[in-house]
């Protein structure tokens, strides 16, 4: 049976003509119509290198200096602009990591989606748009029929994600490329898309190309796997055969980084640097009854102690990054009060003096973004070194060499620009900022999220070894529950901007959990290949608005083992269960364990 897509010894060089650089090294693979290949390895691995040459595309500055890559009889490798520009998105579509980027805000959805037919020529505006609403039911978004009207800031980020595939999918190309396209999204929003995207893929019999560092969400997807480092083929094996019975070294390595140690260490008795009491956050105008006009966060409290990770969980909407913002005073709350190192802390960050913003530092998610790439490395760290502590010249630059030690760098990057600089290298630069302040308390947001397993392993194991250094308190937000539980002493449930469990990191490493925290844990996607058709797709309930105003149980909507009558009537209590742990639940620890 001859091969749908044939990838021979493809060749990838960068740098200049004269003094080329080898990035891709004589990649050969095939796959049969219908096939899902998986592209997995760390940063710089070039499985989105390849990706890209399938679609006939070289970034800026590279380019394919060897070998075929053919969709059928087209040879991607050896055409000109012109006739690429006739496939892609015909031929080959592609669905990138970030949604977000990829449509146009000021242009409906619809518009956007039915474009590339309509560009190729290969159906009518009407014929177009009706494809793209069995598109949307295909791909389980609610409202088929007028999700199209809408703007692309009016669905979220797991629905944006869908829409961007049905926009791949609109011309019924030969081979789609996949990549990353869940890395951003909390885990029970990716068992929707992912079951929605493998549905789609075996629906249109289309081949596909999955890239993605997570093993464990390749293993849903996948029919092959394609192992990749700096490169070149490490293994290239069926899916099972891959979590069976890797054969190389490298291989195994990946499948280790799946997986976490659950131990933690009992900070309880250490000294309480934030205290968070009874606070209650939102946007808009303040309404004469003194809450927000949209309410978010609801009666949290929480302390942080010296040397303690508090880990704050919860999908995307549930108020994680707005307790962020609270904290570091971006967002003033509208009640309720916190206290740092035991002295009051003013809401607004307007208000505090150097000292209480010196004392809490935030590490941001996207460190493209945080850092500016055409700053060298030895000024970004330098200007917290001088604003906080009044250091120039000499004792600034050691003191800059020392923070790069700090965070595993060499000192000689301190004269690179961070648009050179790697992800795992700009994230420890994001890091190294926030220390340079030395803070008693950062607050990480997501800071593993935009990482490959490996690095981002790497960068969990940084932040261990420097608490335990510079004893420092750490708010750990993530979607990633798995992560919270093997690096978190404390961990804060976050659900639509109530707090619905809380307890210690070792508490989290068994049931009974309230039923929300049952779904988070239940939704993180394991190696087995049969595990994401085992799922239930929860997307319509997560959509349904709840009233901030109310008291009742906010997860009552979702939840599959809500008691009728109770808790659509009453509050939920808050319980206290044997394991120590706290869940604002009607159902006692009985009735949870046999949830």
């Amino acid at each position: 049976m001859t091969a749908h897509i044939i990838v021979d010894n493809l060749q990838v060089q960068a740098g200049s003509p004269e003094q080329p650089v080898t990035i891709v090294h004589n990649v050969s693979f095939s796959l049969q119509r219908g096939e899902v290949l998986a592209l997995i390895g760390e940063s710089g691995s070039g499985k989105t290198t390849i990706a890209l040459t399938m679609l006939g595309y070289a970034r800026p500055g590279c380019w394919i200096s060897g070998g075929a890559v053919m969709v059928g009889n087209d040879n991607m490798a050896d055409k000109t602009d012109a006739q690429l520009a006739t496939l892609r998105g015909r031929k080959v579509a592609y669905v990138a990591q970030s949604a977000a980027a990829a449509f146009n805000p000021s242009r409906r959805i619809m518009d956007q989606v039915v474009e590339s037919a309509l560009m190729h020529g290969v159906m009518s505006r009407k014929a177009a748009e009706e494809k793209a609403v069995k598109l949307f039911a295909q791909l389980s978004l609610p409202s088929p029929d007028t999700i199209g009207k809408r703007y692309p800031h009016e669905v979220s980020g797991g629905q944006l994600q869908r829409l961007m595939a049905a926009m791949a999918l609109i011309c019924d190309p030969e081979l789609v490329i996949f990549d990353e396209p869940t890395t951003a999204l909390d885990v029970t929003t990716q068992v929707d898309v992912l079951k929605a995207f493998k549905a789609a893929v075996k629906a249109t019999n289309t081949t596909a190309v999955y890239v993605s560092h997570d093993l464990a969400v390749v293993a849903q997807m996948a029919d092959r796997i394609l192992v990749l480092q700096q490169g070149r083929v490490m293994e290239n094996n069926p899916t099972t055969k891959i979590l069976s019975d890797a054969e190389h070294p490298y291989t195994r390595q990946l499948l280790s980084a799946v997986q976490h140690s659950d131990i933690v260490q009992n900070k309880a008795d250490s000294d309480v640097v934030l205290e968070i009491a009874n606070i209650e956050a939102g946007y808009g105008r303040i309404k004469p009854d003194g809450r927000p006009e949209i309410p978010i966060l609801s009666d949290i409290s929480m302390k942080v102690r010296r040397g303690q990770t508090v880990g704050i969980i919860g999908e995307s909407g549930s108020g994680k990054s707005t307790f962020a913002r609270v904290i570091a005073g971006l967002l003033p709350a509208s009640s309720g009060y916190m206290l740092l190192n035991k002295r009051e802390l003013f809401s607004a960050i307007a208000d505090r003096d150097k000292k209480e913003c010196q004392h809490i530092q935030m590490v941001f998610q996207n460190a493209d973004t945080a850092l500016n790439p055409a700053h060298k490395v030895g000024d970004i760290l330098g200007r917290p070194l001088t604003f906080f502590h009044g250091l120039t010249g000499a004792a600034r630059k050691q003191r800059v060499a020392e923070l790069l030690e700090l965070v595993k760098l060499p000192v000689e990057l301190a004269d690179r620009k961070c648009g050179a600089l790697s992800g795992g290298q700009k994230q420890r630069i994001n890091l190294a900022r926030a220390l340079a302040a030395e803070p008693s308390v950062i607050l990480c947001d997501e800071v593993t999220s935009a990482l490959d397993t490996v690095v981002a392993a790497a960068i969990l194991e940084l932040l261990e070894e420097l608490q335990a250094r510079l004893n420092i308190a750490i708010v750990f937000i993530s979607h990633d529950i798995s992560t919270v539980k093997h690096l978190c002493d404390e961990v804060v449930v976050l659900y639509k901007g109530s707090k619905v469990e809380h307890g210690s990191g070792k508490s989290f490493a068994s049931a009974p959990y309230h039923p929300y925290t049952d779904l988070l844990v239940s939704s993180v996607p394991t190696l087995d290949p049969q595990w994401l058709d085992s799922r239930n797709q929860d997307q319509e309930a997560r959509n349904i608005p709840i009233s901030n105003s109310d008291s009742l149980c906010r997860f009552r909507d979702r939840c599959t083992v809500k008691l009728n009558g109770l808790c659509d009537s009453e509050a939920p209590p808050s319980r206290k269960l044997s394991s120590g742990k706290s869940v604002l639940c009607h159902r006692d620890e009985a009735m949870l364990s046999y949830s």
